[in-house]
């Protein structure tokens, strides 16, 4: 009954959407339902004094004004907003006193606003730190190549190598960027299989020795043969990243130490490295996108965090840097459940 009546209601004229203006429809208002108010009475009635009858009726329509200028206060202030955020200035808020479906709406404004300026802060600083990536092997690459079409160095195999480093740092990049923007529109399903947990780690220890730097690995899985169920290629993604981190910024001919151990209802993955560690008040930040904590030098471009920490949070776990207890070094421990 509700829905048809609902119903009823959209299907009902509306002879006052021709004027802009809400205080001249709350006047029309005010004066037509006082008009057929009088009307009746003086029907009823038969008779009522037009003087007192036309006195209150303009009471009624000033009354009617003054109470309208603080109800529409907030939205006047909503359209000059909306016209401020089409700018580009999303720094404007709504004052709205009232618990009605204005300040309601109010509140609401507000916090897309608040949404708008974050993304659009976000995307600021994405197109200048990308900017700032692309720069650094662009500029390399260049002077390497210019360098030998001018004949300042040989094509040997070092230069040629300096050559392919930076054309793969490239690569990771654009390879890092198109992940999250699929990530971003949720367009990277998992796909769960069981496999085991000292394959998965050997596979990812081989690939992150290419990092260089002299830099050991050691591996322990609890028990041997522990078997995990989840996407294989993210799970990959996220402990090569977290190696790469830990050989990139652990001292030359370190020691970094991947531990994988299946737990009841879950597994825990670890990473340790010998490096200077990561301050508590930046183990937060770490995973945000083109962060690098305190250390914004020595490769990497700041996203293989903020993909792991996505791919985890698929698979429904927890990523962070834990106390070492070691003294020294970084330990980032990932958390997956086993269902």
């Amino acid at each position: 009954m509700k829905a048809l009546l609902v119903r009823v209601v959209e299907l009902l004229p509306r002879p006052l959407d021709g004027i802009r203006s809400i205080k001249l429809k709350l006047a029309i208002l005010m004066v037509a339902s006082g008009g057929v108010a009088f009307a009746f009475f003086n029907w009823q009635i038969g008779w009522l004094p037009p003087r007192t009858t036309i006195t209150a009726m303009v009471l009624a329509l000033l009354l009617s004004q003054v109470l309208a200028h603080g109800m529409t206060r907030p939205l006047r202030e909503m359209t000059a907003a909306a016209r401020a955020m089409a700018k580009g200035d999303y720094t404007r808020r709504i004052r709205a006193t009232t618990r009605d479906e204005v300040g309601s709406l109010a509140e609401a404004f507000n916090q897309m606003a608040g949404d708008l300026g974050d993304a659009d802060r976000q995307r600021r600083e994405l197109i200048a730190n990308v900017s700032h990536e692309l720069r650094t092997p662009i500029t390399a690459l260049s002077g390497v190549l210019e360098n030998l079409v001018d004949g300042v160095e040989d094509a040997d195999p070092a230069t040629l190598k300096t050559a392919l480093q930076q054309t793969e740092r490239l690569a990771n990049l654009v390879d890092e960027l198109l992940d999250l923007s699929r990530l971003d529109a949720g367009a990277i399903p998992l796909h769960k299989t069981s496999f085991s947990l000292a394959s998965l780690l050997t596979d990812v220890v081989d690939e992150a020795a290419f990092v260089g730097r002299g830099v050991r690995f050691e591996v322990a899985v609890t028990p041997p043969a522990a078997v995990v169920t989840a996407d294989r290629g993210r799970l990959f993604q996220v402990v090569v990243n977290l190696l790469e981190n830990a050989a990139r910024h652990g001292p030359a001919g370190g020691l970094v130490h991947v531990s994988a151990e299946l737990r009841p209802g879950e597994v825990r993955i670890e990473v340790r490295d010998e490096g200077p560690g990561i301050a508590p008040s930046e183990r937060g930040r770490v995973f945000e996108r083109f962060t690098r904590g305190e250390r914004p030098t020595g490769g990497g471009t700041g996203l293989g965090l903020a993909i792991a920490r996505w791919a985890v949070d698929l698979h429904g776990g927890t990523i962070g840097v834990v106390e070492s207890g070691a003294g020294t070094g970084c330990l980032i421990r990932v958390t997956l459940p086993t269902g």
